[in-house]
């Protein structure tokens, strides 16, 4: 016993001795950095993904059709073979493979699918009622926290009209420009669904919508806060990305080294987004000296502004913009219906792309989209009376790759390429005419809209008994 007491007596001896030592041994080994620190828990990007899966389509083969490729080429008695939902080759004379619908385009034209950089069906659905009006948070000239998508009604009878006469398989869906900062956009193909994530497009960038000039002026001006002046809407806009700096370094720092997380803020986020680089500016401006104070200002906060939307005056600045990389979306003809809308002209977009510049045609409107093609065609007339004639293969770009592109979705859709999804549409005759239609189109390889078949037309509840819909069982 005695024995035992002197054995442990010893073995405590020997541990209290060796505390120090091994403390010691320990302040050697590991420094005193921030190494010790919680790793830091990155928050979802996006907590509402994308759930699209294409519709099954079958391996068609389209040939003596007329091919705009949507990046300029023109490909006569051309054909154009897709399968699995993506485009397998673009030439002449190509070999069908066993199974496939072959389909004789003689006569008439197939493009790539119109691309609508400027929408707001879903947010703004018909009927064109109160209960309906979903697209402006205008409670606070900042709402970078709101999303598009959260409005999104995917029953909007708009999709299926801007499918099926204006042939737009891909869209982005903008909140109003009531705002300064009107929150995140979305982008969405354009096909039947239950749920705004199965018509969110795979992997494309958010963007942020931003707006200038006379609307978030007059919109706050009357509630007598501000701004209510010009100079106002970039005080508050400046004062803004300040704080969206700001709240990016903390998050920088504490995804670098952990630590505690900073306190989350929604409309932060979307700005952090855009000061990475992860989220495009698509800013609604009319005047040219407006946009040339806006590229200002992103220099000053480090940000891009990836397209100016309406962009009446863009042709006053055509060097600006391709000097800076922002594009410009723009109509063919409207203007003069307020002040800042007065100097437009129908030659602006043939201005922009003989400049250089990045150009597009933009619709924001639910009946405009459905006849993208024609507003095309006015710009063409205006362009050639000036004495700049366009040829219809280029001005496509203008539908498909060039409004892809300023969505960062052109990898995947905006011209007819193999390996890209196959959005296309065969026109019944020449697609600036007037008098031509869609007579299909395709989604990812899938047939959705077919003039000749009823049971490929759109129907919806808003839509029974519409003229030219036929006894559609």
């Amino acid at each position: 016993m005695r024995v035992r007491k002197r054995m442990v007596r010893g073995f405590l001896a020997l541990t209290i001795a060796a505390v120090p030592l091994a403390g010691c041994a320990g302040d050697k080994e590991r420094p005193k950095t921030a190494a010790a620190k919680a790793p830091p828990v990155p928050y979802a990007r996006d907590p509402f993904p994308s759930t699209y899966h294409a519709y099954p389509g079958v391996p068609t083969l389209v040939r003596h059709v007329t091919v705009f490729d949507g990046e300029g080429a023109r490909i006569d008695d051309g054909a154009v073979l897709f399968a699995d939902g993506k485009v397998v080759a673009v030439g002449q004379a190509l070999d069908a493979p066993a199974g496939a619908q072959v389909i004789d385009g003689q006569g008439k034209y197939l493009t790539p699918g119109i691309v609508d950089i400027h929408s707001h069906l879903g947010d703004y659905p018909s009927p064109g009622v109160q209960a309906h009006s979903d697209g402006n948070e205008a409670t606070a000239p900042v709402t970078a926290d709101v999303w598009a998508e959260h409005s999104v009604w995917p029953q909007d009878p708009g999709f299926s009209r801007a499918l099926a006469n204006g042939g737009v398989t891909t869209l982005q869906i903008l909140p109003g420009s009531a705002n300064l900062m009107g929150g995140r956009s979305v982008v969405v193909k354009n096909v039947y669904a239950r749920t705004m994530q199965a018509m969110k497009f795979p992997g494309a960038p958010y963007g942020l919508k931003m707006a200038c000039g006379e609307n978030p002026k007059r919109v706050y001006g009357t509630k007598n806060q501000k701004p209510s002046t010009r100079m106002g809407n970039v005080a508050v806009d400046r004062q803004t990305w300040a704080r969206a700096a700001a709240y990016k370094r903390k998050w920088d720092k504490y995804e670098k080294e952990g630590g505690d997380p900073p306190d989350r803020d929604i409309a932060m986020d979307t700005l952090r987004g855009v000061l990475s680089g992860e989220i495009l500016v698509q800013n609604h401006c009319y005047r040219a000296d407006e946009m040339a104070i806006v590229l200002d200002m992103a220099k000053e906060f480090g940000y891009k502004v990836t397209a100016f939307h309406h962009a009446v005056e863009a042709y006053k600045i055509a060097d600006l913009l391709k000097a800076n990389g922002t594009c410009a979306a723009v109509w063919a003809d409207w203007y003069g219906f307020k002040m800042e809308s007065f100097d437009g002209i129908g030659e602006n977009l043939a201005i922009l792309d003989r400049a250089g510049a990045c150009a597009m045609i933009h619709s924001d409107d639910a009946n405009g989209i459905q006849r993208l093609n024609q507003e095309v065609a006015k710009v063409m007339a205006s362009a050639r009376h000036a004495g700049m004639p366009v040829t219809p293969e280029h001005a496509w770009t203008w539908l498909s790759i060039a409004p892809a592109r300023a969505l960062g979705i052109d990898r995947q859709t905006g011209s007819l390429k193999p390996g890209k999804m196959a959005d296309a549409v065969l026109w019944n005759g020449d697609p600036f005419s007037v008098y031509t239609r869609p007579e299909k189109v395709w989604v990812d390889g899938a047939l959705l809209y077919d003039a000749t078949d009823p049971r490929r037309r759109p129907v919806s509840d808003f839509e029974l008994g519409q003229p030219g819909m036929g006894d559609v069982k």
